[in-house]
């Protein structure tokens, strides 16, 4: 694209970075992942990873962004030597966004749902468990209602982004995170407030070895480095379109350590919401994935206020899960705008046309296909989730490391100067042995123990 947007304004920018990675891992997986692995010593861990992995492979998506000012498939042709072969992984890259996708508009449709049905007065004070449980079985099982909120996510992600980067992404995203954090900072101070929450809080923050050896320490350690990783979408180049519109006024250590910084918090966050109101109403906080849609609507219906809690909450998930599909949708729509120069508005089309199509398996999957099993009899969802975060987000963030740090891609001292100009954070040369022989071990470890 000759005319290439940028961003507005910095914040704009960070906003709609951190809504890339702020999504349902850190809403709905941190803390119930949390609450398995002992509470506060796991936090400690997933904060250690996180600057340790997370900070060093968000600078090199960011930084083959910004220097090729395109998308991910010419952005390897641009930067690769003559004869190279890196942009395959472009077509990997752009497949990943499209299999993410392919489930997480049904997940992010789930989150709709229920914001519409506290809002309404679906859930009502007085119901039991069976009841609340209910709500969600029955959601599951009616396609056309899934199918629905599924078109309701597709069509308003692909239409915000049809307007452009700043009309459209920027300024949607940027007020729908503003008011992301403003609901979250709501939520967690009434939690704080329920009686009993303090328990929660302390399961939360203080750190208890007893806790975490009785999981296994090994384990403990294992899963924050997944979470820490996970978390910020890296390795299928969703960041990676974001540094093409970025200026180069401050550099990508100082944007990647903010980005991180606001992912963190809201994860954060949502553990001061969940904990102290778990604990407060005598709910085990290790629900595991039932956490969001039949434990905590549970939670809700027994405390004063609840559906006004309730109707908050889910408003505040909604916004968490669709600043991450518009994300990744803006990701689709340029590549395909770079790779087959058609107008954005035809992209939309077309590509909403495909995600409407390509998101049906997740949909029907739970109720007209309920008996398919695909990798390792796991269902639609589990199998696409499966392939994504196990598979291309590993691979792909060790492709993203080797292309910056060898001298068989573009190279350690060219990824230093653009990830070191403008003001702010410059990264050490010093990290160069540690970038090039003990990160990539550490993303081994997490593809070897995904597979596992």
């Amino acid at each position: 694209m000759e005319n290439r947007e940028s961003f507005k304004s910095r914040l704009g920018f960070i906003l709609v970075s951190a809504g890339c990675a702020i999504g349902i891992g850190n809403v709905w997986r941190f803390p119930y992942v949390t609450g398995q692995n002992g509470g506060g010593i796991f936090v400690l861990f997933y904060l250690l990873f996180l600057l340790i992995m997370g900070v060093p492979v968000l600078t090199m998506e960011l930084a083959v962004g910004r220097a090729s000012k395109k998308s991910i498939m010419p952005a390897y042709q641009a930067l690769q030597k003559p004869g190279q072969k890196w942009h395959y992984h472009g077509w990997l890259a752009v497949a990943g966004n499209y299999i993410l996708m392919m489930y997480y508009t049904t997940v992010s449709g789930w989150m709709i749902c229920y914001f519409f049905k506290f809002l309404t007065g679906s859930f009502k004070s007085g119901m039991d468990t069976e009841a609340v449980n209910g709500v969600f079985g029955a959601m599951l099982g009616n396609p056309a209602e899934m199918t629905f909120w599924m078109v309701v996510t597709v069509v308003g992600g692909f239409l915000v982004c049809s307007f452009g980067l700043q009309n459209g992404i920027e300024k949607i995203t940027k007020w729908m995170m503003l008011a992301l954090l403003a609901l979250i900072v709501i939520l967690a101070g009434h939690s704080l407030l329920l009686e009993g929450g303090g328990e929660g809080v302390a399961f939360y923050l203080l750190p208890d070895l007893e806790k975490a050896k009785a999981v296994g320490i090994g384990n403990v350690i294992t899963a924050a480095m997944n979470q820490s990783f996970f978390t910020l979408s890296l390795g299928i180049a969703s960041m990676e379109i974001f540094g093409s519109y970025m200026k180069k006024d401050h550099t990508l250590g100082s944007e990647a350590v903010r980005i991180c910084a606001l992912d963190t918090f809201v994860a954060f966050m949502a553990g001061m919401i969940i904990f102290p109101a778990c604990f407060a109403f005598g709910v085990e906080p290790d629900a595991g994935p039932p956490l969001i849609f039949q434990t905590l609507p549970n939670v809700f219906i027994n405390m004063a206020g609840g559906r006004v809690w309730g109707t908050l909450f889910f408003l505040f998930m909604t916004f968490a899960s669709f600043s991450t599909v518009i994300a990744v949708f803006e990701n689709i729509l340029a590549s395909v705008c770079d790779i087959w120069e058609i107008s954005r508005k035809k992209s939309a089309i077309i590509n909403g046309i495909i995600l409407l199509v390509t998101s049906m398996p997740c949909v029907l999957g739970y109720n007209v296909w309920s008996n398919l099993r695909l990798i390792g009899g796991r269902d639609v969802l589990d199998s696409e989730d499966f392939i994504v975060s196990n598979l291309l987000l590993p691979i792909g963030c060790l492709i993203f490391l080797l292309f910056c740090t060898t001298k068989w891609g573009w190279g350690f001292d060219n990824y230093m100067e653009e990830a070191n100009t403008g003001s702010g954070i410059k990264l050490p040369k010093q990290l160069k042995y540690y970038f090039k022989y003990i990160l990539p071990v550490l993303i081994l470890v997490i593809l070897i123990t995904g597979l596992i």
